[in-house]
């Protein structure tokens, strides 16, 4: 059965997970309390209207109240990409080893949030990505590059 991953679910890898919920606790028991101690010191100065340091402070506050509200709704949400193919077909979480143009290659497949084509990670919804969702060992992909290019990737291996 093939899967399919749409780009309004968040797929997020176990290590990625994990650091969202440190940022998000490092937010909740450190970065805001500071704040709220910066505002209650504003408000103790008096004047709101020309106080800087109060709409500075509340200004903070707001941006790290949505910042937080937000991460909470990602992890709520968040579906966790288990590493590796465990039925021999390319799925989030892949790792892939692919000739192309005579060379070796390999990327590992992940959701568009951690994509970063400088450490191999592609995004399941680029290009090359959606052409192997579904794909097996040596399954030979056409992909219709942005530029008009189209390039052939033969599926060596799936990890």
């Amino acid at each position: 059965m093939m899967r399919v991953y749409g780009a309004e679910t968040p797929h997020l890898s176990a290590e990625a997970l994990s650091r969202l919920k440190e940022t998000l606790k490092r937010l909740e028991s450190l970065d805001r309390p500071k704040i709220v101690v910066d505002l209650q010191h504003a408000l103790s100065l008096g004047d709101f209207s020309e106080n800087a340091e109060y709409h500075d402070a509340k200004h903070r506050l707001a941006k790290i109240d949505g910042r937080i509200f937000s991460m909470k709704e990602r992890i709520k949400n968040v579906v966790v990409i288990e590493s590796g193919s465990k039925d021999g077909v390319i799925s989030l979480g892949s790792v892939v080893h692919l000739q192309v143009d005579g060379e070796e290659k390999t990327y590992t497949i992940l959701g568009p949030q951690e994509a970063d084509p400088s450490r191999n990670c592609i995004s399941h919804l680029s290009p090359l990505g959606s052409a192997l969702i579904g794909k097996k060992a040596k399954d030979v992909v056409e992909v219709h590059m942005p530029n008009g290019d189209v390039r052939e990737y033969r599926v060596i291996d799936i990890s």
